[in-house]
């Protein structure tokens, strides 16, 4: 435990010098003996913690990838409490994904035992043309990308109210305003219908989404629409939060 103490006071230190500084600095000011602090140097050297440059010390990669990892725990968070949030002000669970490097990514679904989230019994990312995510996604991509998914990820019927085949998946998704929410009803899951909201990140198509058991399909809008406004007082920290 002293040992890595030590090795954090000095990483503190180095922080405090961008220009670098040299070992006996670095010793001086943690108050190490010089032999411990050449012996810490290295190793944090060697593990890529700092780097050594014309005898001056530098934070390394390691560093900048744990605070970037740490930023971006910290954005999920705001994310998720964002969800949780309004899943227990609306009373439905809450899911939030994006479309990227050609997939749909679900980054968080938040549900309770009063909102449970609809099961997963088929893979999200390959039946985007069943769910209200996937729907909402694809809607927010030009045709080629599209017709791309659609090859990587054929339209199958996985109900008896699903969308029968590409064609009619593309012409439902040319006639879809980009800005308003897409309902699906029992074309994923029967007894189930949901709701997805598009959300500007960029140039990356993202989505929020609601779900509710079939017999409340009166409820869905309405709560889809309280989402809605819910998202827009948040929209600048929601989107900066998601763009991970």
């Amino acid at each position: 435990m002293g040992s890595v103490q030590r090795a954090m006071r000095l990483l503190e230190t180095v922080a405090g010098h961008p220009c670098g500084a040299p070992a006996k600095q670095l010793a001086r000011e943690t108050g190490l003996a010089l032999p411990t602090t050449y012996h810490l140097l290295r190793t944090l050297v060697h593990e890529g913690y700092l780097r050594r440059d014309k005898g001056l010390f530098f934070l390394g990669a390691a560093v900048e990838r744990l605070s970037s990892t740490g930023a971006q725990q910290k954005r999920r968070s705001t994310v998720a409490d964002a969800l949780a949030h309004w899943r227990d002000s609306i009373g439905v669970p809450v899911y939030c994904a994006m479309y990227r490097e050609g997939e749909i990514d679900v980054l968080c679904v938040s549900e309770s035992p009063e909102a449970p989230a609809v099961e997963e019994w088929a893979d999200f990312r390959e039946t985007a043309h069943a769910h209200a995510i996937g729907q909402c996604l694809l809607s927010q991509l030009d045709e080629d990308a599209r017709r791309d998914h659609l090859a990587r990820y054929p339209v199958r019927a996985l109900t008896p109210y699903s969308v029968r085949d590409t064609d009619a998946l593309l012409r439902r998704l040319a006639r879809m305003p980009r800005t308003e929410a897409v309902v699906e009803r029992q074309e994923y899951a029967l007894g189930t219908v949901c709701a997805a909201l598009p959300i500007t990140v960029g140039a990356t198509a993202a989505a929020m989404a609601i779900s509710m058991p079939a017999r409340r399909a009166d409820h869905l809008l309405p709560a889809v629409r309280r989402l809605q406004s819910e998202i827009g007082r948040h929209l600048g920290a929601l989107t900066l939060s998601i763009s991970i």
